[in-house]
């Protein structure tokens, strides 16, 4: 489960660097200001979440399901809620109605949100 982790933060991390400078200059010409500023918003949310999954990868040993629970929450919302603002982001330039992924959006937040929920529910439990 560490290894796990550790994998996807870092191909998190790494994504959202790229994605991010497409954002800064190939994107800049494709898309709309406000649908960039969009995507800029899923590109940051990957990055801090990137940030986090390996800061829990090397500091918890995984041997409670809360650990693994809130790990997996996180994996998952942020790749619905990144994922889902990407695609809106260039559904205008795609030419492809994408709006059945907005309700995906708040729903990879719920998951973020449930993720640090059970963090701080670990926290409070175990002595660190």
């Amino acid at each position: 489960m560490k290894q796990t982790i550790l994998i996807v933060g870092g191909l998190y991390g790494m994504l959202s660097v790229i994605l991010g400078a497409f954002g800064a200059h190939a994107f800049k010409s494709m898309i709309s200001a406000d649908k960039l500023a969009s995507f800029e918003v899923g590109v940051r949310y990957q990055m801090y979440h990137a940030i986090v999954l390996l800061i829990l990868g090397f500091f918890l040993n995984f041997d409670t399901s809360i650990e693994k629970w809130s790990s997996l929450c996180i994996i998952i919302g942020t790749f619905l809620f990144s994922i889902s603002i990407y695609f809106l982001a260039f559904s205008e330039y795609w030419n492809i109605n994408w709006k059945f992924l907005g309700p995906v959006t708040p729903l990879g937040g719920l998951f973020m949100i449930v993720g640090w929920a059970l963090l701080i529910i670990f926290f409070a439990k175990n002595k660190i």
